[in-house]
């Protein structure tokens, strides 16, 4: 497992996932299911259990579990005459399998598989015995909707009674075959979203590389005015040539800003004045493309003028074979 973890970190070695502070990345839901005996010697009736979950993740590969369930029916467990006849409470790690091998990427998968493995501590009310406990199990993971705020789980389990006999031993005799649903909620993050995020570092360091350079070009010149004609919507404008250009992608089909763009456009000076042109990809309808690229200059222009950099004019040209999904701001100044 250190290997294989060891080979993700350095597969994922140009994305920085942001550090999650203490109230970041915690999920709580509730939780029911039922078990039978491992052996199957007496898998009727099921032993119903209910119970709540609170998970606090670490890092997208790696969490911890706190998990609270009453057993309500009698098998193998307690012949008690009250509605609880044990508890269990268990803290559990949790590796989600899908982000080791396939990356995370800033959003959560529609479906997930993440193993669990932990201890816990059983009571069981009728004798007042404790019990020394361990859990094995995957967590199924249907992440719901856009932002992946809730998710439903499946986890098949087997919870095991380590020392009912006085040995820590697994045995299939001192077990319990388990099938639980969750529901769960992911609180919102100090990001502003509800899991972790992450930046395309190759990407910021190539972009700084090029404006250093562009700079750096710039300042080695001899001082003279070297003018380039620049088209803009509506007119055509003469500036100097070692005006900067900045280029930020979009994501296919969207108008909203990625933290890679935004790390782009935080670049612009705030004594600047640009414009801003937006195309979109080929696909899909003329009409459909040119109200995709005005929503994407205007979402780059309202960025830049929250900075307090003066916008001059902003447009959408429509689909473009060149450019594709992107906006281009231009220093005017």
């Amino acid at each position: 497992m250190i290997a294989l973890l060891v080979g993700t970190i350095s597969a994922n070695a140009q994305l920085a996932t942001q550090k999650s502070l203490a109230f970041d990345n915690i999920s709580f839901g509730v939780t029911a299911g039922a078990s039978t005996p491992l052996d199957f010697n007496d898998v009727f009736p099921l032993n119903v259990n209910a119970g709540i979950k609170l998970q606090k993740d670490f890092t997208p590969m790696f969490g911890i579990q706190l998990e609270g369930l009453a057993v309500l029916n009698d098998n193998h467990f307690s012949n008690l005459n009250t509605t609880v006849k044990a508890t269990n409470i268990g803290l559990n790690g949790a590796l989600n399998l899908t982000n080791i091998f396939k990356g995370y990427n800033g959003v959560p998968r529609t479906f997930e598989v993440s193993a669990i493995g932990g201890a816990g501590w059983l009571h069981t009310w009728n004798t007042s015995a404790n019990f020394f406990t361990a859990k094995t199990g995957l967590d199924l993971a249907l992440n719901l909707g856009k932002k992946k705020a809730a998710s439903i789980v499946f986890t098949p389990a087997i919870y095991w009674n380590l020392n009912k006999f006085g040995d820590i031993h697994f045995n299939k005799h001192n077990a319990q075959l388990a099938l639980n649903v969750s529901f769960i909620y992911h609180f919102k993050n100090s990001n502003g979203t509800h899991h972790f995020k992450v930046w395309d570092v190759g990407a910021m360091i190539d972009e700084i590389s090029r404006l250093n350079g562009a700079l750096a070009e710039c300042e080695s010149r001899e001082p003279q005015v070297i003018e380039k004609i620049v088209e803009v919507p509506g007119e055509t404008k003469v500036i100097n040539d070692c005006d900067e250009s900045w280029i930020v992608s979009f994501a296919f089909d969207s108008f909203k800003l990625t933290d890679e763009a935004k790390f782009i456009l935080n670049l612009i000076g705030q004594d600047s004045i640009v414009d801003v042109v937006a195309t979109a990809s080929t696909d899909g309808t003329p009409g459909y493309n040119q109200k995709l690229s005005e929503k994407r200059a205007e979402a780059v222009a309202n960025y830049l003028t929250e900075r307090g950099v003066r916008v001059n004019s902003w447009a959408g040209k429509g689909a473009s074979d060149k450019t594709g999904k992107t906006a281009i701001v231009t220093n005017t100044k």
